[in-house]
């Protein structure tokens, strides 16, 4: 019994250990997606940038992986450049659905999926095929790659 219990504690405190080193999660589940998106809106005519929205969520690892690739020195100095970024957490599939259905549903094949806009809100491209659903086998050439392309938006 002794060793039952001992086993069960020793299980306990080492998920609990690989949760605190996973890392801040990337979606702030509290956040108001509608009010950042037109905040992002402000900023980037300001700055002339476009607007990068990210839909995704805290239990995929692709959506991880997608946060984790962004947050590299390089990708992210690229990012930063071009574009105001927004995450919207879709929750499990319950969440800002509707600001979903106003870029045309880029989560139908899979998150995380991403949307650029301008400061007009004019759509200039969309991953409705699911691009980016697979992050966790795209690596870092393919991501600086992928970013460059969206930079080239910006006309």
């Amino acid at each position: 019994m002794h060793t039952l219990i001992r086993n069960c504690v020793c299980l306990l405190l080492g998920l609990l250990a690989f949760t605190a080193a996973a890392g801040p999660l990337p979606y702030d589940e509290s956040a108001d997606a509608r009010r950042d998106i037109q905040a992002a809106r402000s900023a980037a005519s300001e700055d002339h940038k476009l607007i990068l929205l990210t839909f995704g969520a805290n239990w995929c690892p692709d959506c991880r992986v997608f946060d984790e690739a962004m947050q590299d020195a390089e990708i992210a100095a690229l990012v930063s450049k071009h574009f105001k970024v927004v995450k919207v957490d879709i929750g499990d599939w319950d969440k800002n659905l509707d600001i979903v259905e106003t870029y045309g549903n880029p989560i139908e094949k899979g998150i995380p999926s991403i949307v650029v806009t301008d400061n007009d809100d004019k759509v200039l491209f969309a991953t409705r095929g699911g691009q980016l659903a697979t992050a966790r086998s795209m690596g870092k050439d393919k991501f600086i790659e992928f970013f460059e392309f969206l930079a080239t938006l910006k006309q």
